[in-house]
């Protein structure tokens, strides 16, 4: 077996002193001036802003700005400190994180490993700007292959009888330091009790272009339906089963001439690239949730 040495690849960015934040709060004048203003104050340059607003009569606001701040970790705790004020007067949820911390990622897989492994490719080759903390499963399949980078791998399996136990043991594994959790075709439903400890931090791939062919064998679903299209949706995981907000999308045409181990492969392959997207956003601070919606800049 090839073995893959676990790096820690410098940031070719080279933005040590660069922050993201993210505001979502209710439409109105003025906000755009007062965030710009306060980081103007603070001596920060602002090199990228997005915005967006529902309706600007009575609706939500969303932003998204990168700015450089000389010494930024030394300066962070009292940007954070002064925010709270224009936050306050603006009825403003906000995020303030610094570029350089990247988030800590946890995988969660059963048997089907492709998800995985673009998720590890992308983090190999640094186009997945996060670190991989942790791989959990169900099964073994992927153990010697995950720890070939690297990487711990936990086994835990789980049965009808021991979900809750098992749920507590992956708590237990994943600490405090893991941001969001990465569910890459792992085939269990996640309890309430878990989504609660990871509010819009856990990331599903679904095997179609939701709403369609939910439960068992959807391939075959689609096949026998006669299909023209199929997909996959990248989403946040909610108590609602499959219904979370909804992060990526992609679809490709298919014929009457795919059969179902066709669109297998086709489905494989979209589902892979839209978790990968959907996940780069989110360690990139690029989505905001707005009830059962994101805004994606």
């Amino acid at each position: 077996m090839e073995i893959h040495a676990k790096q820690v690849r410098p940031d070719s960015k080279n933005r040590a002193d660069r922050a993201r934040m993210l505001i979502s709060c209710p439409d109105g004048p003025g906000i755009v001036a007062a965030v710009s203003h306060f980081l103007h104050q603070h001596g920060a340059n602002i090199v990228q802003s997005d915005q967006y607003t529902m309706d600007p009569a009575g609706g939500m606001f969303f932003m998204r700005i990168e700015f450089d701040l000389p010494q930024l970790l030394v300066n962070l705790p009292k940007l954070e400190a002064d925010f709270a004020e224009v936050a306050s007067r603006f009825q403003m949820e906000w995020t303030l994180s610094a570029v350089s911390r990247k988030k800590k990622l946890a995988i969660f897989v059963s048997k089907e490993d492709h998800c995985l492994v673009e998720l590890l490719w992308q983090w190999q080759a640094g186009d997945l700007d996060a670190d991989i903390a942790l791989v959990v499963s169900n099964h073994l399949d992927m153990k010697d292959y995950v720890e070939s980078f690297g990487i711990p791998y936990h086994h835990i399996p789980v049965t009808a009888d021991t979900k809750k136990e098992a749920e507590q043991r992956q708590l237990d594994v994943i600490g405090n330091d893991v941001d969001v959790i990465i569910l890459a075709r792992y085939m269990q439903i996640i309890s309430p009790m878990f989504i609660e400890h990871y509010r819009n931090r856990i990331i599903n791939i679904h095997h179609s272009f939701l709403p369609a062919f939910v439960g068992g064998k959807p391939y075959a679903q689609a096949y026998n339906r006669g299909v023209k299209i199929i997909g996959a949706t990248a989403h946040y995981v909610t108590e609602e089963l499959d219904g979370g907000p909804i992060i990526e999308q992609d679809v490709q045409r298919v014929s009457h001439g795919d059969d179902v181990t066709e669109l297998k492969r086709i489905g494989r392959t979209i589902e892979r690239v839209v978790l990968a997207r959907a996940v780069k956003w989110h360690v990139e601070d690029r989505v905001l949730v707005h009830e059962n919606k994101t805004v994606v800049f």
